[in-house]
């Protein structure tokens, strides 16, 4: 296989330990003195610890909207997972890359930092902008102050490829997702009165039925969008815990749950029909003792993604990809925050698949690799002068 040009940044990136616990910073200096290194100056995002970063840099000029190349610099912790290699250092074996974030996503990053010096040698006629962020793997926190930013600016991206793993497949949409804790303050008692207590327990029980039932109806009822590998919204209940010990009614519970919606399926409507439901047990709880009580905390949410096909950007990533047909993913990304909160319409395509992401000896194939390096020098011809 031809070299890769992207191969001494792929190892450069994946030798930064930016577990979403730690900092990124030593990471976003590394591509600031790279691009500074190509005549190229960034800006710096810092979040409110001033211990993470976004990036945001344009190539090219800068009077006119151009391409946004995006993706997040974190990675999901390797803590516990059984790992045949040093995950924080890259290691080939039969045609693979294997590495923390090889997948998700440090290659597309790389990929898209080893064109700057030829899109800038070419000369841009549309600009190319660059947007890395922080803590996408934990809420997608840390893009929401580079959208703030880029709000701010008088030129912003008419249109974004989100470099997520998707096997170089073209992406228009992606579920949206609300997720959320339930806190259930009961009653304590001994077990042998239990009617004078309040089981915290039993009513988040109840709860997460109830959440069953909804899952299994929309399952049944939709809405449906066969372009979904599950095609409906699901609702999912993943943690519960309560309780001392047995002899003692629990007068606590924490439950954390949460949905995944598609874009046709409103999700003001779906938590309207949860909190409902939590406002009648709170009610049937307070009614054996004032005391109790439900607290719901909204721990995190994204917007689906919803491209029409149709749209310039798509167009532009099948031509790129050399590919007609599009698809949509379960996963949340950055790409629907970039679309309902910048207006920047965008596609979802990467290097490498989703399913390698997370797990132990996570990996990208390099042919997955001349793929991403094929589209990058495809999007230099359409962009570049010459």
């Amino acid at each position: 296989m031809t070299d890769l040009r992207s191969r001494p940044l792929i190892e450069k990136l994946v030798g930064f330990d930016t577990t979403s616990h730690y900092s990124n910073l030593e990471l976003m200096a590394f591509v600031q003195d790279y691009l500074k290194g190509h005549g190229v100056d960034s800006q710096l995002i810092h979040d409110a610890t001033g211990t993470k970063a976004n990036l945001y840099a344009t190539l090219g000029p800068t009077d006119r909207g151009g391409i946004m190349l995006s993706g997040h610099t974190d990675v999901v912790p390797v803590d516990g997972q059984d790992w045949a290699t040093d995950p924080f250092k890259v290691t080939e074996k039969d045609g693979k890359l294997y590495g923390r974030g090889t997948s998700d996503m440090k290659s597309f990053i790389a990929i898209a930092l080893a064109y700057v010096p030829e899109f800038l040698k070419r000369g841009l006629d549309t600009p190319i902008h660059l947007a890395f962020s922080h803590d996408e793997e934990v809420g997608c926190i840390g893009v929401r102050s580079l959208i703030k930013m880029m709000n701010e600016q008088p030129i912003r991206p008419v249109m974004g490829i989100i470099g997520e793993p998707t096997s170089m497949q073209v992406c228009v949409g992606h579920k949206g997702k609300r997720s959320f804790r339930a806190i259930f303050k009961g009653k304590e008692a001994h077990s042998s009165l239990t009617p004078m207590g309040v089981n915290a327990v039993d009513y988040a029980a109840r709860l997460a039925v109830f959440l069953r039932g909804m899952a299994e109806r929309i399952a049944s009822d939709g809405p449906f969008d066969e372009l979904y590998d599950v095609a409906y919204t699901t609702v999912h209940t993943g943690v519960m815990k309560g309780g001392e010990q047995l002899n003692i009614v629990p007068g606590h519970c924490r439950m954390d749950f949460e949905f995944r919606h598609l874009p046709k399926h409103d999700p003001d409507a779906l938590q309207a029909e949860i909190m409902a439901m939590v406002g009648d047990l709170e009610a049937e709880m307070k009614a054996h003792s004032p005391e109790t009580s439900i607290a719901v905390e909204e721990l995190s949410g994204i917007p689906a993604l919803d491209t029409d096909p149709t749209d310039e950007v798509v167009t532009l990533a099948k031509q790129l990809a050399g590919r007609n047909d599009h698809a949509a993913v379960a996963f949340g990304t950055e790409a629907g925050l970039f679309q309902h909160s910048a207006g920047v319409p965008c596609v979802i395509i990467g290097p490498g698949s989703i399913n390698e992401a997370h797990k132990p000896n996570e990996y990208i194939s390099l042919d997955q690799l001349a793929k991403g390096e094929a589209f990058m020098g495809r999007l230099a011809d359409k962009v570049c002068a010459s």
